[in-house]
């Protein structure tokens, strides 16, 4: 038996397939991974994301710590709140993992993976050595993430008159969701609410007390929202062009080879991996992959370019919302002549820019051969 979220009764109430994720049980389906992949694209869904772990940073030089700890650069972070999207690197550049940090200024709010959690606190308090700056885990939170068009509208419908902070003026209260912006978050009566998400959907992450997790999952059900498990989180995340790590990425590969140099400044700055990614002018690269015949991309499949073999699929998967299969591939090269080797058999496929969908929308354009 693995670690158990504060929800795990309520999942196997309700019938859900678990199994194990990242030493946690999980659950995958609650019936149909095909149906509650289109509840998020088409109206709104709940995953419980109780696993991931939620890390404060204390101390007056939190922003020169993450400044070291990160390929992205904090200093770039003006609103409250905000969120980044970053990668943790180790000495050599490759992904340690990826991350999302608050700007909440002292302390500073960080949600990193599960499954290398053990791994991740170790590094981030191995780099705080030196700075006034204290790693806090705070395993007392749950996190429920709301998402598709109808999620933020639904989420209001319960906490909008609950949850409320002062506007700038300071006369009038205000819906703390009514005023984010997307990628932005805020605490509220001890809760943090943020437009982030895992899907290309609209929706929020709420981070909030374990102990009151099930009572605010009810209410999410009585509201009409239907829960999700990880099968379709991941089929979600796929066609939103989103990386998993494990698959996508890992401590082998730099964020340049995994579609995040995005996510990288380099320009006059030292963070942890700085000097490995200087000097890496070639590498391979993450792209997307359609295949309209039949059959399913899974990981691991070779890919070819002019019938000669230039990588494999990282992630692959059907795509319930464009009806076909999709997949993420690292390749050392791309032509207008891409095939995949399919139980021995080669199939054509189009190579692509991600992400394949965004707000239930084909959103992906032919890349170009290199």
């Amino acid at each position: 038996m693995g670690k158990k979220t504060p929800l795990f009764d309520k999942h196997e109430s309700l019938g859900a397939k678990m199994a194990d994720f990242g030493g946690w049980d999980m659950p995958i389906h609650y019936g149909s991974q095909i149906e509650e992949h289109h509840a998020v694209r088409q109206d709104a869904g709940v995953f419980d994301v109780s696993h991931m772990t939620v890390v404060e940073l204390h101390g007056a030089d939190g922003l020169a710590y993450l400044d070291r700890l990160l390929a992205n650069d904090i200093g770039r972070v003006k609103s409250p709140g905000q969120a980044m999207y970053s990668a943790m690197l180790s000495d050599t550049g490759g992904v340690l993992d990826d991350l999302i940090v608050y700007a909440t200024g002292d302390p500073y709010l960080v949600v990193v993976n599960c499954a290398t959690r053990g791994k991740d606190l170790a590094w981030m308090r191995r780099v705080a050595e030196g700075y006034e700056c204290e790693v806090v885990e705070r395993p007392e939170f749950a996190i429920l993430a709301i998402q598709g068009p109808r999620a933020i509208e639904k989420v209001k419908s319960i906490v909008g008159k609950d949850l409320v902070v002062e506007d700038k003026v300071g006369e009038d209260k205000v819906s703390l969701i009514e005023g984010l912006k997307v990628f932005q978050g805020g605490w509220c009566d001890g809760w943090f609410i943020a437009r982030t998400g895992y899907t290309g959907e609209k929706g929020v992450e709420i981070i909030l007390p374990e102990d009151q997790a099930v009572p605010f999952w009810d209410k999410l059900l009585e509201a009409g929202i239907r829960p999700i498990g990880l099968g379709a989180r991941d089929t979600l995340r796929l066609e939103a062009g989103m990386n998993l790590y494990g698959n996508d990425m890992d401590e082998s590969v730099t964020p340049l080879e995994s579609n995040m140099a995005n996510t990288v400044f380099l320009e006059g700055r030292d963070f942890l991996g700085a000097a490995a990614l200087r000097k890496q002018t070639e590498h391979d690269e993450l792209v997307g992959l359609v295949m309209a015949g039949k059959g399913i991309l899974r990981a691991h499949y070779p890919v070819f370019s002019d019938g000669a073999p230039v990588g494999e699929i990282t992630s692959g998967a059907f795509s319930p919302t464009l009806g076909k299969s999709i997949a993420l591939a690292r390749v050392s090269t791309t032509s207008s002549n891409m095939t995949v080797g399919i139980r021995g058999k080669m199939q054509a496929v189009e190579c692509v820019n991600p992400p394949f969908v965004r707000n239930g929308k084909q959103v992906y354009k032919p890349k170009k051969p290199r």
